[in-house]
């Protein structure tokens, strides 16, 4: 991107491995707390929105796939890495792609079947590593899992967007940095 600060150089590079030392240190944070990790995961994906915003999208995705990369070798719990690398630390830079279209139901047809993936492969591949003893009742409701997650997508990708409309009014006036 000709107009992102960190558009070539040293500066790009320093900026990649700082954006993905970040969000490594959310996701070791979210290995040790005992509560909220889902959350917490989710705020490591931030970082590759600031990657997006400051150099592109080439950016995001180098600095989810470090943190992810080097999650899985260096946490002690494998399942937050997991998370991040199919879906809370990909979906920042796949949603500056999607909105890239500007036709909103193609973009939310897109969104939901992207989530709906992610959450299939949670599902049925990770299910032994994500969630080794899953509650009888919710083994048997499959569908109404896939109904509230899509409401709680839903609620995440609105509040998402109101987090990157933040940075991009706080970059200044008239200034649209990143794909968004």
């Amino acid at each position: 991107m000709a107009n992102a600060p960190f558009s070539k150089g040293s500066g790009r590079t320093a900026l990649g491995g700082v954006l993905a030392a970040g969000s490594l240190a959310i996701l070791w944070l979210a290995c040790l707390a005992p509560s909220g990790r889902m959350g917490l995961t989710a705020v490591a994906g931030l970082f590759p929105v600031a990657g997006v915003l400051a150099a592109g999208r080439g950016m995001g995705y180098l600095c989810w796939a470090a943190a992810g990369l080097l999650g899985l070798v260096l946490l002690p719990d494998k399942g937050v890495p997991v998370l991040y690398l199919i879906f809370l630390g990909i979906y920042p830079v796949i949603k500056s792609r999607i909105e890239a279209i500007r036709r909103r139901p193609v973009e939310w047809v897109l969104k939901l079947a992207f989530f709906n993936a992610a959450l299939t492969i949670a599902w049925f591949v990770l299910r032994g590593l994500l969630l080794p003893h899953l509650p009888p009742w919710l083994g048997e409701r499959g569908v109404l899992l896939g109904v509230l997650g899509n409401l709680v997508f839903l609620a995440y990708d609105f509040g998402l967007s109101k987090l990157i409309a933040l940075l991009l009014t706080r970059l200044g006036p008239g200034r649209r940095a990143g794909p968004y």
